[in-house]
C-alpha cells in the first residue's frame, strides 16, 4: 500500500509539472509566467516520494540526481518568478555535487556499472539535468531532453513493477511532446 500511496504522490506532481509546461506554451504573457511558476512548484512537491521510490530499489544514481536536481527546480522557480539572468550561481554547484555523489555511490554499491538499470539512471541523469537546465534558461531543446527522460524512466519503473510510474511517465511524454511541439511551432513562425 505504501508504494502505492508513494507512486501516486511522485507520479501526481511530475504530471501536473507536464501539465503546466505544456499550459504554459500555448498562453502569453502574465498567464504564461503563471503556468511557468505553477510548473516549477509541483514537482518539488512529488520530490520526496521520487526519492524514496529511487533509494527502496537501490536506485542511488536517480536519487542523488532527483535530490541534487532540487537546486535546478529552484533556478526554474526563481528565473520565473524574478526573470532570466538573475538566478544565484551556486545552484549549478550543488547539482553538480549531488550528480557526483551518486554516481560515485553507485559505483562503490554495485562494483561498477554492472546493472542495466544503472545504464538506465545514467540516461535518466542526462536527461533530467540538462532537460531541466535547459528549461529553466527558457531553452526549447530541454523538452527533447525530457523526452528521452521520460522513455528510460518508464523502462526502470516497468522493469521493477512500478507500473503505475511507468504509465504515468508515458503520460506525461504526450504533453511534453505537446510542449515541444507549441515550442517549437512558434519559433518557426517569429
Amino acid at each position: 500500500m505504501l508504494h502505492i500511496s508513494l507512486q501516486v504522490w511522485a507520479g501526481v506532481f511530475y504530471l501536473l509539472n507536464k501539465i503546466f509546461l505544456s499550459r504554459k506554451e500555448r498562453t502569453e504573457g502574465v498567464v504564461k509566467r503563471r503556468w511557468h511558476i505553477a510548473a516549477w512548484i509541483a514537482y518539488p512537491i512529488g520530490l520526496p516520494a521520487w526519492v524514496i521510490i529511487f533509494i527502496s530499489e537501490r536506485n542511488w544514481i536517480a536519487a542523488a540526481v532527483e535530490s541534487g536536481g532540487a537546486p535546478a527546480m529552484l533556478m526554474g522557480l526563481i528565473i520565473a518568478i524574478r526573470g532570466k539572468g538573475k538566478e544565484p550561481r551556486w545552484l549549478d554547484f550543488v547539482a553538480l555535487v549531488a550528480i557526483v555523489g551518486g554516481f560515485g555511490f553507485s559505483l562503490w554499491d554495485f562494483g561498477g556499472l554492472t546493472v542495466l538499470n544503472q545504464w538506465l539512471e545514467t540516461g535518466i541523469v542526462v536527461g533530467f539535468l540538462v532537460g531541466t537546465y535547459l528549461l529553466a534558461k527558457e531553452i526549447p531543446s530541454g523538452y527533447l531532453w525530457f523526452m528521452f527522460m521520460n522513455v528510460l524512466t518508464a523502462t526502470l519503473m516497468f522493469r521493477e513493477q512500478y507500473y503505475w510510474l511507468a504509465g504515468q511517465q508515458i503520460v506525461s511524454l504526450g504533453f511534453v511532446i505537446d510542449a515541444y511541439r507549441i515550442q517549437r511551432s512558434r519559433n518557426q513562425s517569429s
